[in-house]
């Protein structure tokens, strides 16, 4: 059994025991705190949370994994959140942004276009973060080009 703190971060809080869509209601959880928080935290900071997500993301959904004997259990949203928070960063917490951000993050993770579904096949919790990550990089790249060319 893992230990509490590792529940607590490999499923968002307990969102990832949800039954219905777990992923898509720790997406949302973020873009909600993403929300109230981003105003206060710089560009440089949002990043560097981002990394740290990560680097906590790989050692819990690891350590959580294995305790399931799961390759990926689908309690495991520190990924999504992660991916979703990368999505995110950077950007001015505009209703406009936050729906995009929200759906383009969604849509690439669920349909995991190449390369975005090869981050799977990496072993551990590497392997769990990665496409979400891949996943959150997509996003923000296309929310970045609607932004500069349709909502400019």
């Amino acid at each position: 059994m893992p230990s509490k703190g590792v529940i607590l971060i490999a499923t968002g809080g307990g969102l990832g025991r949800l039954p219905k869509a777990p992923g898509t209601w720790a997406s949302l959880g973020l873009v909600l705190v993403f929300a109230g928080v981003s105003r206060f935290l710089p560009p440089v900071l949002q990043s560097v949370l981002a990394v740290i997500l990560f680097l906590v993301g790989i050692w819990s959904a690891e350590r959580y994994a294995a305790a399931q004997e799961e390759k990926d259990p689908k309690e495991i949203v520190i990924d999504e959140i992660t991916g979703q928070w990368l999505t995110l960063a950077g950007f001015e917490a505009t209703v406009a942004n936050l729906a995009l951000g929200f759906i383009l993050f969604r849509l690439f993770d669920i349909f995991k276009p190449l390369p975005i579904r090869l981050g799977e096949k990496l072993p551990g919790g590497l392997g769990i973060m990665m496409d979400d990550v891949l996943a959150g990089i997509a996003a923000r790249f296309t929310l970045e080009i609607i932004n500069r060319f349709l909502l400019s």
